[in-house]
């Protein structure tokens, strides 16, 4: 990610796992706005915690001010383990949610994630949400509706979605968030990776958050 780029490891449910922390700038550094979760595309197709869109939303969520944890699921780098369809990810996930609160008890925490990542935050935020701790806010990008069961997600969702996603079809995200009555952002000609397009996922996150 950066030079400052931070790696460490947890002990997980099914092994060690691995996970990196970003700082935000010296304007924040000393007194951050909050944590950022950042998840990871689906691991048996190429996902992994350096995917152009995770680095893409942890810029946003630096310049925001924000920490910034993520971390590679399982079987994925050198996290431990094999693919558990989305339910030891989890786990997995608040494992690090945990973990970032220990380390900074008194600030908000959001959540965000690319693809496979959406449906993992989506039911880490859902166990917030019951657990009565709820997450500050999400930022879902390429939001898996059709291929995974997405939980809920509150209004103020940021959903962030490329008009020619050939992996997840946009009508599959109108489907889900039409009964919920989520905005959802379009981005014209962006494919399921938003390639020339990146700039756009920094932008509209970090505008809409200010807001």
């Amino acid at each position: 990610m950066n030079a400052q780029t931070r790696y460490f490891f947890l002990a997980g449910a099914a092994g060690k796992i691995e996970c990196a922390l970003d700082l935000p700038n010296e304007a924040h550094f000393a007194a951050p706005r909050g944590i950022a979760l950042v998840a990871h595309p689906h691991p048996l197709y190429g996902g992994t915690m350096d995917n152009k869109v995770v680095h893409t939303l942890v810029r946003a969520f630096l310049a925001l001010g924000y920490v910034c944890a993520r971390m590679n699921f399982r079987g994925v780098g050198k996290s431990e383990g094999e693919h558990d369809h989305g339910r030891g990810e989890t786990d997995d996930m608040a494992l690090l949610l945990a973990h970032m609160r220990q380390q900074h008890p008194d600030l908000p925490v959001a959540l965000s994630g690319f693809s496979f990542g959406t449906f993992v935050q989506s039911h880490l935020a859902l166990r917030m949400r019951e657990q009565g701790a709820p997450a500050e806010r999400l930022a879902l990008v390429g939001t898996a509706a059709g291929k995974w069961e997405i939980a809920d997600v509150p209004p103020d969702t940021i959903i962030i979605h490329g008009e020619l996603d050939e992996t997840i079809p946009l009508a599959d995200v109108f489907t889900w968030a039409r009964p919920q009555d989520l905005p959802v952002i379009v981005i014209p000609g962006a494919d399921h990776f938003f390639h020339r397009k990146l700039q756009h996922i920094k932008n509209f996150v970090v505008e809409m958050w200010r807001r």
